[in-house]
């Protein structure tokens, strides 16, 4: 896949205890992106995903659009980084 790109996110608001992390994998999985997702001591969650740059964008897109439950997102701080997860979509 020649437009694939891989981008580390970080969601600020609330976004631990509301099922972020799962609801996240879920929708990565469905869309076939790769990565994964954990919480950060400091309240937030951290995304590295991997995929075409519209899926990539359509997933924190719609983060942004209360996608996830019970979520609330005030900041999201994005970076590219160079392609180098593995295979699959994985919470840790």
């Amino acid at each position: 896949m020649q437009d694939r790109i891989q981008r580390r996110v970080r969601f600020s608001g609330r976004v631990q205890g509301v099922g972020f992390r799962a609801s996240f994998r879920s929708k990565a999985r469905a869309m076939g992106l790769d990565g994964w997702v954990t919480n950060l001591w400091d309240g937030r969650v951290e995304v590295v995903i991997a995929g075409s740059k519209a899926d990539v964008e359509a997933i924190v897109e719609w983060c942004r659009n209360g996608g996830i439950p019970f979520a609330w997102i005030s900041d999201v701080e994005m970076e590219d980084e160079r392609l180098s997860v593995e295979e699959g979509f994985d919470v840790r």
